[in-house]
């Protein structure tokens, strides 16, 4: 009788006796090792077929010329635009590396923005998203509070991204989270008390797995998670997450590193080298431990920038330089009515000065050209027979609607 033959694998020829595991189909047999090689093979080209897919979205440009797209619609803020440029440029090109076989994981580029109210923050971080073609979304970090108190989780955020992606799982890993307001996290104090901190030290303790990229489970409607609930498994590893806030009173915090640093005469000269109009410049992450965020949180932001205070030059550039600045925004609209609109010297001064004085920064000038545009805008619309072909907002013109509005009562300190 025929000594019956002994199985062997399809692909490699390897006997059964020779591996640990034969598995048999219908017309063959694989091994435990080819199967290995074969997972090995699928995820690679899973992963370059995601990279080609990510190459052909992303509208990838390199620093100088991201830089060159925020100029036409953000005026000043160099430093912090050309921080940006390089942050959004390394992550990006770090999602789109090939695998080799050096073992060198590029890490993320997460960026913190300190500047006051006003100054830009919100808008550059848009700006860049538009600009990259990536999902984008904005979360309010003051709404946050510790898991299991009434508020929002900290997953609300990629609820809000899933959302912006239209729930493209694969999209969303790869886009930007802004926080707003991050400043209103810090820590309250930094004495021990019987109650918890549950929307501050608490909320930034919960951010850390999402900083550092973690799969986390999202709720896709948003809201508070309850154990029946769907979750969307969504990995942050890729995530770009910029933070920005006013951290009003750090000024302080850095005016007292800096003059505390040594004592005598060579203080005395360095401190009259030092801007004391603009001391957001000098900015180091202990300053935010000093204001309050915790030292794991300020590790997982390797970027630190800062905006600069909006002087009058600057104000007056922003209300008519940018692609969508308000002179073209109401230029426009009047156009839509069929009359022409322009400015008289002066008005636009007069503008910049009051916004100056109310201290409301660049969404400042928005309010009060709403205020003196206001009645033009109710009438001339309506205005069927006698609706004039051009409309000159005088100095005078200027000032008599804005002395009527209840803007012309806000007192500053």
């Amino acid at each position: 009788m025929k000594e019956k033959e002994e199985i062997k694998c399809s692909f490699c020829g390897r006997k059964k006796s020779e591996v640990n595991i034969m598995i048999g189909g219908l017309t063959g047999h694989i091994c435990d090792s080819c199967v290995e090689q074969a997972v090995k093979i699928v995820e690679e080209e899973s992963s370059s077929r995601v990279r080609t897919s990510l190459n052909a979205d992303l509208n990838l440009l390199r620093p100088v010329e991201i830089k060159r797209h925020l100029d036409q619609y953000v005026i000043g803020q160099n430093d912090a635009k050309k921080t940006m440029s390089v942050a959004v440029y390394n992550h990006f090109k770090r999602l789109t590396q090939a695998v080799t076989d050096d073992e060198t994981e590029i890490e993320k580029s997460n960026v913190i923005l300190v500047g006051e109210t006003g100054t830009g923050k919100t808008l550059i971080a848009k700006t860049i998203a538009r600009i990259l073609n990536v999902p984008f979304c904005i979360a309010d970090a003051t709404v946050l509070t510790e898991a299991g108190y009434v508020g929002e989780d900290v997953e609300s955020i990629l609820s809000r991204l899933l959302q912006a992606a239209n729930y493209d799982v694969e999209a969303a890993e790869r886009g930007i989270v802004f926080i707003d307001e991050i400043d209103k996290i810090a820590r309250k104090s930094d004495n021990a008390s019987i109650t918890r901190d549950v929307s501050g030290e608490g909320v930034q303790q919960a951010l850390l797995k999402l900083l550092e990229g973690a799969t986390i489970g999202v709720p896709p409607q948003g809201g508070r998670k309850h154990p029946e609930q769907k979750l969307v498994q969504v990995n942050t590893k890729n995530i770009l997450f910029i933070c920005g806030g006013a951290f009003d009173g750090i000024s302080r915090q850095i005016s007292k590193r800096l003059n505390t640093q040594a004592v005598g005469y060579s203080t005395q000269e360095r401190n009259a080298e030092l801007d004391q109009t603009n001391m957001l410049q000098y900015i180091s992450p202990a300053d935010l431990r000093s204001f309050g965020l915790i030292p794991e949180l300020i590790g997982r932001f390797p970027v630190l920038t800062h905006l600069n205070p909006l002087t009058a030059e600057t104000l007056i550039r922003i209300i008519q330089e940018p692609k969508n600045s308000l002179v073209k925004q109401y230029i426009k609209l009047f156009e839509m009515e069929g009359v022409k609109l322009s400015f008289e010297d002066g008005v636009l001064d007069f503008i910049v000065e009051k916004a100056i004085e109310f201290k409301l920064g660049a969404r400042g000038l928005r309010s009060i050209c709403e205020a003196i545009m206001l009645d033009a805008m109710f009438d001339i619309p309506s205005a069927e027979e006698d609706k004039p072909e051009e409309f000159i907002v005088t100095a005078a013109y200027a000032k008599e609607k804005l002395n009527n509005s209840g803007l012309s009562r806000l007192k500053v300190a």
